[in-house]
């Protein structure tokens, strides 16, 4: 099935470059302003986490969905990971193993306070959105004459992804009082927020499959997103280096 996925793909390579180059400027702009740069709880939320003592379940579950559906390198690779899955129990597959990989990272780094040079572990994130947009090209097969194990790979960038999480999150002190309760609801509203990104990303890909322009634009679409990836990962590179 995928070599009909590559081989429709690359029939579409020649999209005018007029608009190709728009979206990738367009991409690259939005992902320069600063407020989508600092992947991090906002400010405010920061404070209150730093404030707060004892079990507070519902403020860390509305804190966890609010961070998974504002987190836009965990939407972009979700995206990446079902472009291309039409079956429910295929999606649901792939969504729980990502799920199962930030989910065991971010708890286990923060309880036993496991943290990574953000900026380095933000760069791996980018690069697991610039590994699905190459997936879904059909590039490894091209370069290498081999298929990469999909699930392995979504399970493993799980893990980087809730390394992230939690390194941001040890980076707030939140208070030892209640920690594990705290921790286990932020984790249930990040799952909660997932399926709220999941489930506005299966309407409108459903909409958008359903016309003739999918196949015209799935190669573009990749290609934006692969870029996109490669702009976070030279930001964050940046900011280590300068840092």
């Amino acid at each position: 099935m995928r070599s009909n996925f590559t081989d429709r793909l690359g029939a579409v390579v020649s999209v005018g470059h007029g608009r190709l180059m728009a979206l990738m400027f367009g991409l690259m702009l939005f992902s320069l302003a600063p407020d989508v740069l600092a992947h991090a709880v906002a400010q405010g939320d920061k404070g209150y986490i730093q404030e707060i003592t004892g079990v507070q379940l519902v403020s860390f579950i509305y804190l966890g969905a609010k961070h998974m559906v504002t987190g836009y390198d965990h939407i972009l690779f979700l995206l990446g990971v079902i472009f291309f899955l039409y079956r429910m129990q295929h999606i649901a597959l792939y969504v729980s193993l990502f799920a199962l990989g930030h989910s065991t990272t971010m708890l286990l780094g923060v309880y036993f306070n496991i943290g990574i040079n953000s900026y380095l572990i933000d760069a791996i994130i980018g690069l697991s959105v610039v590994y699905k947009a190459l997936d879904n090209l059909g590039a490894y097969q091209r370069w290498f004459g081999f298929q990469p194990n999909t699930r392995a790979a979504t399970l493993i960038f799980g893990f980087f992804h809730g390394f992230g999480l939690s390194t941001k999150i040890i980076e707030y002190d939140i208070s030892p009082d209640g920690l594990l309760p705290n921790l286990l609801a932020f984790n249930v509203g990040v799952e909660i927020g997932q399926l709220l990104a999941l489930s506005a990303i299966l309407i409108l890909m459903g909409y958008w499959r359903r016309s003739d322009s999918f196949w015209r634009h799935a190669y573009t679409a990749n290609v934006a997103m692969m870029c996109a990836g490669f702009v976070l990962i030279g930001y964050q590179l940046t900011g280590f280096f300068v840092a």
